[in-house]
């Protein structure tokens, strides 16, 4: 049986930015994902933003390696040629009310280490945003926008160069330990009638997203369980395209499940208005009861008084892998923070469950932490 250094579940943005940071200290590195290219799923069905680590706890997960990614992910897309632009944005205060909690968050921002950051009046934010509706806004210096998609491919394709292999349409099927090593079992083909070969590794990165409980599940592990939220995106028409200039948001949601629906212009200069937040059964549910454009029109004239029902209309939609369940939120709050760690009792094995937001633009920062893990396993 084929003995391997490390093998990646996974070829979202972080498992494919994890597998270039092992290929460069480690030969015999492999990603297995089964679909048929990397970064399908929750990787490239998002805003597509650089964010700035302004929302998470200081000392968390989140707040640390969003700022970190946030600098590198930018020296990437810059070194490798991905399209890319630093746009900043504004966060909204639509009335009075909201005002000391935007100073709140200013606040949090600085403590986690984010420059750039300044309040705003309404004068400003007119200048800078004529149609939006605010009393005050929190701009950010460091927040951008980034092709998903050209970002997952590079971070795939520089991997390979580096020596690692990539495996797609295949899948893994069961997880034994062996000793000091795991053996990995996978079925490869589009059928999936194909008969299940089995490798040996010594390192294992459970990176699957939205399965990433259910291969830590594989050996055993239950400890944790993904609550799948879908999130629906809507365009603006092109003749109205022009009421936004950048990124604009509201204040936070007060479950912790989104960051509100928000405006995005995107590279090509199109304008999206999303994502909803909504829970759902099926990992694989993209479509099914979407939101009425009525309804993305009513939570976004909040921001832009101008926009009616008319101007929009439905885009694609995306599902975050929440460690968060349904139903009240203690303290009205539904943070969770990502989870990097050993497995309990397998320590060869490396859990990433719950990447979601901001996984997109902490991905480099993610990587060289697992890298560290992988090391301390490796040697």
């Amino acid at each position: 049986m084929e003995r391997v250094n490390v093998v990646v579940v996974g070829a979202g943005v972080v498992g494919c930015a994890t597998a270039l940071a092992l290929a460069r200290r480690y030969s015999d590195v492999f990603v297995v994902e089964q679909l048929p290219r990397p970064g399908m799923l929750t990787s490239s069905r998002n805003s597509g933003v650089i964010h700035s680590g302004v929302y998470y706890p200081t000392g968390s997960l989140k707040a640390r390696h969003c700022v970190r990614g946030n600098r590198l992910l930018y020296e990437f897309c810059a070194a490798h040629g991905i399209p890319h632009r630093r746009t900043g944005k504004v966060i909204v205060a639509t009335d009075a009310s909201e005002t000391a909690e935007l100073e709140a968050l200013c606040r949090l921002g600085a403590a986690n280490g984010v420059e750039g950051l300044r309040i705003i009046d309404r004068a400003a934010l007119q200048r800078r945003e004529p149609h939006v509706r605010g009393v005050a806004a929190l701009e950010i210096d460091s927040t951008g926008i980034v092709s998903s998609e050209e970002l997952v491919k590079a971070f795939a394709r520089l991997a390979v160069q580096h020596g690692a292999s990539l495996l797609t349409h295949t899948r893994v099927t069961r997880l034994e330990p062996a000793g000091e090593a795991i053996r990995v079992w996978m079925r490869t083909g589009e059928d999936g009638t194909a008969a299940e070969e089995a490798v040996e590794t010594r390192c294992l990165v459970n990176s699957a997203g939205l399965f990433a409980d259910e291969v830590a599940a594989l050996l055993g592990n239950t400890r944790w369980r993904i609550y799948p939220v879908r999130g629906e995106y809507c365009e603006v028409v092109r003749s109205k395209a022009y009421l936004i200039a950048g990124l604009v948001y509201p204040l936070p949601h007060p479950e912790g499940l989104s960051l509100g629906v928000h405006f995005t212009r995107t590279l090509h200069d199109t304008v999206l208005v999303g994502p909803t937040a909504r829970y759902i059964e099926d990992k694989n549910d993209y479509e099914r009861d979407r939101e009425p454009v009525e309804e993305f029109a009513r939570r976004a004239k909040l921001l832009v008084p101008a926009i009616e029902p008319g101007d929009l209309t439905p885009a694609y939609s995306g599902i975050r892998p929440k460690l968060v369940p349904p139903g009240p939120k203690p303290g009205g709050k539904g943070f969770a923070d990502f989870v990097i760690t050993p497995d309990a009792q397998f320590p060869q094995v490396i859990h990433l469950v719950g990447i979601e937001s901001p996984g997109l633009t902490a991905a480099p920062s993610i990587a060289e932490q697992v890298s560290e893990l992988v090391a301390a396993v490796l040697g």
